[in-house]
């Protein structure tokens, strides 16, 4: 059965909005056009809808409802079924909980700190970093397992444990990574069998739906978030990632210089390594699949770029960054 829409509003011309439930049981404003407007249909998030600043009847509309709701039930108390709801959505938005806090060891010595994300690929979960993050040859960078943090409790972000990865096996690396006509993509993937995670380990994933589609446009300037642990740096209460924000600097869908790459203007730092860069769907117009992950994932941030000739004692760093295009998981994730 399909679940019950609610008419929010109808436009003169015949354009709709209608709210509803998401994929993942999470309230979102359905707009219909008409096929005159020859627009296509869009499904956006309430909370992305509330907060667009735009004083419009559509969403007027949605906040009557929503006070008529509370006036409603503020006499009602909680039935179990609405205490079980709230009770399982975590507090943290969450774009934070598909990042995860790297530490690298060589048997018990700790070495660097850096970042991932999760990617779930056909009920597979992998963890995506830097592959400079895994290995490194010109800073004979070379650990063997690497840990990942991770929240074990849905109602308590205080809690988390550290869960170890094996980085090789019988004297081969585990991890995937690969090369294209420029060379080496700084980009490593590792497989996780779910397993052998914690029964109640609490995480998001990003999935080929939040990758761009063919076309998408970015735009130059666009706004983008670097969702990472810059010199290890977070919310050590909650054990969150911290984000921070950009601009893209270089033509979406061209290779930079010639490499699978594209370039950012952020103020990042080391640990940002392997960090998601992601821009708001609503900014493109691509939809995903789940309102709770309404993002797109654009690139794997890689290092700051600088160059060469620069004088330290005059000229100040570029701020600029080196983000690997997503569409790279999609090799890298497959069979």
């Amino acid at each position: 059965m399909k679940p019950a829409l609610v008419e929010l509003y109808a436009s003169p011309n015949g354009d709709r909005w209608l709210l509803g439930l998401g994929p993942d049981e999470l309230p979102v404003v359905h707009h219909v056009p008409t096929a005159a407007s020859g627009g296509r249909s869009s499904t956006i998030p309430v909370a992305t809808f509330l907060s667009s600043g735009h004083s419009a009847p559509q969403r007027d509309a949605l906040l009557h409802l929503i006070g008529q709701f509370v006036r409603d039930q503020k006499d009602s108390p909680p039935s179990s079924s609405d205490a079980r709801t709230a009770l399982s959505t975590p507090a943290a938005d969450a774009l934070l909980l598909t990042g995860a806090r790297v530490r690298t060891f060589a048997h018990t010595e700790h070495l660097t700190n850096a970042s991932s994300f999760f990617f779930d690929r056909d009920g597979r979960l992998f963890l995506v970093t830097s592959r400079h993050v895994v290995c490194d040859e010109p800073s004979r960078h070379f650990p063997d397992r690497l840990e990942i943090e991770l929240h074990v409790d849905r109602d308590n972000l205080g809690a988390s444990t550290w869960f170890s990865i094996p980085l090789y096996a019988e004297g081969v690396g585990l991890w995937r990574q690969g090369t294209d006509d420029a060379g080496a993509i700084d980009v490593a993937v590792l497989e996780i069998r779910r397993d052998r995670l914690p029964a109640d380990a609490v995480f998001s994933s990003f999935s080929p739906d939040h990758l761009p589609r063919p076309g998408t446009v970015v735009p130059i300037g666009a706004s983008v978030l670097i969702v990472g642990f810059p010199l290890g740096f977070h919310d050590s209460l909650h054990h969150l990632p911290v984000v921070r924000h950009g601009v893209m600097a270089s033509a979406f869908g061209l290779r930079f210089q010639g490499k699978g790459c594209f370039v950012t203007d952020a103020r990042t730092h080391r640990g940002t390594s392997g960090a998601p860069v992601v821009m708001s769907h609503v900014t493109t117009g691509q939809e995903t699949t789940g309102a709770a992950l309404p993002w797109l994932l654009l690139g794997v941030h890689s290092s700051t770029i600088d160059m060469g000739a620069r004088d330290v004692h005059v000229d100040e760093t570029l701020g600029l960054n080196s983000t690997w295009y997503s569409d790279v998981l999609m090799t890298l994730t497959s069979d």
